[in-house]
């Protein structure tokens, strides 16, 4: 029967390798120029230079889709949002400034798209897909296909295992070390992992403004075979570095690298060997935490993006236990990271930001679980964000029923150097911020505390006391507050039962 198919986007068309050559060498030009304007500098007005030379090289290179109109208010555009960051250089204006810089590439070179939705639809994928295009479009330079075939399976894999090694090397000084020895001593000092990756990111970034292709609709009519039509598969589906090759050489690259971060933690976390010089537990703890996440969530990024429904590795026999090993040795690259967390509150004590660390690392290994499940039980990508707002909301819940207050200021006495031996001295200042919950907690510390510095602190304890009472007025009363009330009267009717009479 005949239909009208679905909409299909623009394929990723040969580019001829001369015109891509110059792409690529002014794409490279401006990687040079970024390296000289932010590499370990401070940004401000550097980055409205840098954004200007961006929409000067976007207009060399796509000049013949312009005309005299859009030009002119795309230029107008532009210059509003180069106006905030000149001014000042923080979040706001600095995402005005992406924001003006890719809405005039749009009104520029994309005529075709006039709708709301549709322009939304366009800068989304540009700016989702577009950083992702270079490593799609460099291979396209070299005239040989098998080489061009070869780079393209390769690429993800060492572009995200490097990614891997510069994290894994952020947190653990051992891997610090192996990847030093990397380095040639005579490049050292100018050629790093840092720089590499600084000039890949900037490379992906300005590859969009330079080679423009947008994605748009089409509506063809085409005859069929009865039965559904099946969705066309975006470019990024199609291209060879999302295939099952690509995704399998991943795995197999990635769970060799997790490996090693895991044996290593294994022998310094849990065997407790003697750590680098210059280097305690304290400072391995509180380094390797943060950049462990950062780590599990680019995985899951990863693991979701492969495993689609539908794709074609979904359904591999090879590719499918891999899956699994990788995200186990993830959620156990998240148990290290409360571990180490852990380590660090023992010495450190504990504060508001690190019980939201130990909530939210186990969020994402809650996560990462609920991907497994979504593959075992073939559900959907809304399944597994359902799944993962309702976790959400029961922690968050939780939360809100827990007195973190006193918790936080009766594990920070009970850990201190006075009682346990080891960490820290009493932060009696960080108690009192607490508020009239830490009044128990700060009530243990007067008998630990110096005699001389009593007599202060009883009166900072009183003064919370009375903010207590006035928390008990019937517009603020809170349950809390109350038991906290009972508590306090107890005690007082305690120590003047135990007090001999005058």
């Amino acid at each position: 029967m005949t239909s009208l198919a679905s909409t299909s986007t623009t394929d990723i068309q040969p580019i001829r390798p001369s015109a891509l050559s110059a792409k690529l060498a002014v794409a490279l030009l401006l990687a040079g120029l970024a390296d000289w304007l932010f590499y370990s500098q401070r940004i401000g007005l550097s980055l409205t230079l840098f954004a200007i030379a961006t929409a000067c090289v976007s207009v060399l290179f796509n000049h013949a889709a312009l005309d005299l109109r859009r030009a002119m208010i795309s230029g107008a555009i532009l210059v509003l949002g180069l106006v905030p960051a000149m001014e000042e250089l923080n979040t706001l204006s600095f995402l005005i400034l992406v924001a003006s810089l890719t809405i005039a590439l749009l009104l520029a070179t994309n005529p075709d798209t006039t709708g709301l939705t549709d322009r939304a639809r366009a800068l989304c994928n540009f700016l989702l897909l577009g950083p992702f295009r270079f490593f799609l479009d460099a291979p396209q330079a070299f005239n040989m296909s098998a080489f061009t075939r070869g780079i393209a399976l390769w690429l993800m894999p060492a572009a995200l295992s490097t990614v891997f090694i510069a994290l894994f090397a952020a947190a653990n000084p051992v891997i610090e070390q192996w990847v030093s020895l990397l380095n040639p001593k005579v490049m050292l000092d100018h050629v790093n992992m840092w720089r590499v990756l600084f000039w890949t990111l900037m490379l992906a970034l300005v590859w969009p403004f330079i080679h423009v292709r947008w994605r748009r609709k089409t509506i063809d009519t085409a005859t069929v075979a009865e039965g559904p039509v099946p969705p066309p598969l975006p470019p990024m589906v199609s291209a060879e570095f999302l295939g099952p090759s690509t995704i399998l050489r991943s795995l197999i690259l990635f769970n060799l690298l997790f490996a090693a971060q895991s044996i290593l933690d294994g022998i310094y976390l849990w065997g407790h060997v003697a750590l680098p010089d210059n280097m305690t537990y304290a400072t391995y703890s509180h380094r390797g935490a943060y950049p462990l996440i950062a780590t599990a969530l680019l995985a899951a990024a990863f693991v979701l993006v492969a495993m689609r429904p539908g794709g074609p590795a979904e359904k591999s026999k090879v590719i499918r236990p891999l899956v699994y090993l990788w995200v186990g040795q993830n959620v156990l690259l998240v148990v290290s990271s409360i571990r180490r967390l852990d380590l660090y509150v023992d010495i450190y004590m504990l504060t508001y930001w690190r019980i939201a660390a130990f909530v939210w690392m186990g969020l994402v290994a809650l996560g990462l679980i609920l991907i497994v499940a979504r593959i075992v039980l073939d559900r959907s990508n809304q399944w597994l964000i359902g799944a993962n707002l309702a976790a959400l909301a029961i922690v968050l819940y939780g939360c809100s029923l827990v007195n973190f207050d006193a918790f936080i200021a009766d594990y920070n006495v009970v850990h201190s150097r006075e009682v346990s031996g080891k960490g820290v001295q009493i932060d009696i200042d960080y108690l009192l911020t607490l508020g009239p919950q830490a009044v128990p907690a700060i009530d243990k510390a007067i008998a630990l505390w110096p005699a001389v510095k009593e007599g202060c602190l009883v009166s900072r304890r009183d003064r919370l006391v009375e903010q207590q009472r006035q928390d008990l007025a019937w517009r603020s009363w809170g349950f809390r507050n109350w038991r906290l009330q009972r508590r306090l009267d107890a005690e007082a009717k305690a120590q003047a039962g135990s007090q001999p009479a005058s």
